[in-house]
């Protein structure tokens, strides 16, 4: 996806397009990386690549879940933080892209934006004064936190082997490169681009 969401035509596909768009950052930034680099966590936190994307995909489903009224998947969160030796970046990428087509479909199900998302009580984080969200609120939460972690994800990933965002999109989407930028490359033996 480019650096900007095109045209919308309403207040749902636009919430969907820019929480895509922020999605997006996230795969940007995992792109390229082996499954040894996507578990890094190289900066003062414990955040990795991978860790985020896992993260985002569950969180993701629990969100819809409660959207949906339904109870929501079993999320071990200190677990759902990393990528395990026994999972790959491109698993948890393609669980990732799932979860977005469940999120997706979940929203289609509903006919009014409107429609009331109960909050859940008891949940240290979650308001008691609220007794109740809206989907478009939901959704707008998705793209907060996606963005949030997108943001983590830059970071982390520039941490790991210098890239960034601009060169990371424009490998990802095939840009020539231009005095601008340059589209990322894996590093050869000696470290200097390939």
């Amino acid at each position: 996806m480019p650096g900007n969401v095109p045209p919308v035509a309403d207040e749902r596909e636009g919430l969907l397009a820019f929480l895509d768009q922020q999605r997006q950052g996230v795969r940007n930034a995992a792109y390229g990386l082996t499954d040894e680099q996507a578990r890094l966590a190289p900066s003062a936190s414990t955040l990795s690549v991978g860790g985020l994307v896992k993260h985002l995909a569950q969180m993701e489903r629990s969100w819809v879940a409660i959207m949906v009224r339904e109870p929501g998947p079993p999320v071990d969160y200190a677990d759902g933080f990393r990528l395990r030796e026994d999972e790959t970046l491109a698993d948890v990428l393609a669980d990732y892209t799932k979860a977005a087509e469940e999120t997706a479909a979940a929203v289609a199900g509903i006919a009014d934006m409107g429609y009331a998302v109960p909050v859940p009580k008891g949940v240290p984080w979650f308001p008691d004064d609220v007794d109740a969200w809206s989907v478009r609120w939901v959704l707008l939460h998705l793209i907060e936190e996606t963005a949030r972690h997108a943001g983590h994800a830059d970071i982390v990933r520039e941490s790991v082997d210098g890239a960034t965002c601009w060169p990371l999109m424009a490998a990802v989407e095939g840009w020539p490169a231009t005095p601008w930028v340059q589209p990322w490359q894996p590093a050869t033996g000696d470290g200097t681009p390939a």
